[in-house]
């Protein structure tokens, strides 16, 4: 069984940085594609940005593009979403999750993931 653990949201003005942290259970994570979603009140689920098992591509939302870094440290188990610059509206609570397929490529639909964490609070003040 899979665990995705993320830490670091918080409160935040406007302007400010923050970098998330989602660490893995197991010794397949080397293997797998990542997603850091966000859910804001009302709204649905989407994808923020990911990164693919090997760490070289990447994807990133319109709507953080420029503001946003997707990483991963495969020794540690551990992937990263460092946030600058942050809005207002990126206020949500953020999650990690695993790519369903081992070494598939990036995909950007909720269906394609299978393992999700708990979420932390990302709350960002104007």
């Amino acid at each position: 069984q899979v665990q995705l653990v993320e830490s670091g949201g918080g409160l935040v003005q406007a302007g400010g940085s923050l970098r998330l942290s989602c660490a893995a259970s197991g010794r397949t994570f080397s293997s797998y594609g990542m997603g850091w979603f966000r859910q804001a009140p009302g709204k649905e689920r989407e994808l923020v940005s990911a990164i693919s098992w090997s760490g070289g591509s990447t994807y990133y939302a319109d709507s953080v593009k420029g503001r946003f870094t997707i990483s991963r440290d495969n020794a540690k188990n551990t992937v990263y979403l460092q946030m600058n610059s942050l809005k207002p509206e990126d206020t949500a609570v953020y999650y990690c999750a695993r790519r369903r397929i081992q070494m598939g490529g990036i995909r950007t639909t909720l269906d394609e993931y299978d393992y999700w964490g708990q979420g932390t609070q990302v709350t960002v003040s104007s």
